[in-house]
């Protein structure tokens, strides 16, 4: 399965970066199914950053190496999903520990639902209705580094900023 990753640079070496901000489901390495989805992080991390150029690293999945690992799946945004989000975000998560969590994006329009849900202001079967005609894209979060063993990288593009063309490097 191929996997891919928007930054302001290739990743030819993912790594787990431990930041402050916190994500919906810790800290690790993210990618996606969707390239479309990747492309847009690329843009939005090159124009955050204010460096780089909008690049997707591409990413081979080896599937056959999962059943060796802690994976955690949520096939869509239940209350599961909601409460391991909303324990990530506040940054209080103390259950198991994965290697690999799969699961839907808190994005843009999911994100005031998750707020109001953390701070109280709705209660999860509120939150649940809101959340639900929401299509989200998947993401992919390594966790460790053996989650991110069955990772392979393929190659990258890099999006030129003035016309939008692509440049593919192959490793």
């Amino acid at each position: 399965m191929r996997l891919y990753h928007g930054s302001n640079v290739e990743v030819k070496e993912p790594k787990i970066i431990i930041s402050r901000r916190m994500l919906d489901f810790g800290a690790g390495f993210y990618t996606t199914s969707s390239e479309s989805q990747a492309d847009k992080w690329s843009k939005n991390q090159a124009l955050r950053r204010r460096s780089g150029v909008p690049t997707v690293s591409i990413y081979e999945l080896d599937e056959e190496k999962l059943s060796g690992l802690a994976v955690l799946r949520f096939e869509s945004p239940d209350a599961d999903w909601l409460n391991f989000v909303t324990a990530n975000r506040k940054g209080v998560y103390t259950g198991k520990k994965y290697d690999i969590v799969i699961g839907p994006v808190a994005n843009d329009n999911t994100m005031p639902v998750i707020n109001d849900y953390m701070m109280g202001n709705i209660n999860e079967e509120t939150a649940l209705i809101l959340l639900k005609p929401q299509k989200l894209s998947d993401q992919y979060a390594f966790l460790t580094q053996k989650g991110l063993s069955v990772l392979r990288y393929l190659e990258a593009k890099v999006y030129d900023e003035t016309d939008g063309t692509v440049d593919s490097s192959d490793v």
